[in-house]
C-alpha cells in the first residue's frame, strides 16, 4: 500500500496541474487598456466595435476568449488575412488579452 503513495501523489499533481493549466496560462485583460491600443482596429471594425463594412466582423459583446484565439491565430499566420498581418503582428499577448477585453465589454448593439 505504501508503495502506491508517491504514484498517487504524482498522479494527483499532474491531475491538478493540467486542470490549471489553462486558467493560470491566460493572463486577464484589461478593458481600459484594450481601448487605448484599439485605434488602428477602429479603422476597420469602427470606434464601438461595430463595423461600417460588411465584410469586417463586428467585435463589440464577442466572448473575450474566442477574440484572443482568432487575433492570436492571426498574428501567429495560423489564420491568414493579408490585411490583418500588419496589425497584429507585433501585439504581444497581453496587447491581445487587452483588445479582447476591451471589445468584449462593448454592447453588440449600435
Amino acid at each position: 500500500m505504501w508503495h502506491r503513495v508517491p504514484t498517487l501523489v504524482l498522479a494527483a499533481g499532474i491531475t491538478a496541474m493540467s486542470l490549471a493549466g489553462p486558467a493560470v496560462a491566460q493572463s486577464a485583460g484589461d478593458a481600459a487598456a484594450g481601448k487605448t491600443k484599439a485605434g488602428l482596429c477602429s479603422a476597420c471594425h469602427g470606434l464601438a466595435g461595430i463595423s461600417a463594412n460588411p465584410l469586417w466582423p463586428n467585435l463589440a459583446g464577442q466572448h473575450q476568449a474566442y477574440l484572443a484565439v482568432q487575433i492570436r491565430a492571426y498574428r501567429d499566420g495560423e489564420r491568414e488575412e493579408i490585411t490583418m498581418q500588419p496589425f497584429v503582428q507585433d501585439l504581444t499577448d497581453q496587447d491581445i488579452e487587452d483588445l479582447a477585453a476591451w471589445y468584449a465589454s462593448l454592447s453588440p448593439c449600435p
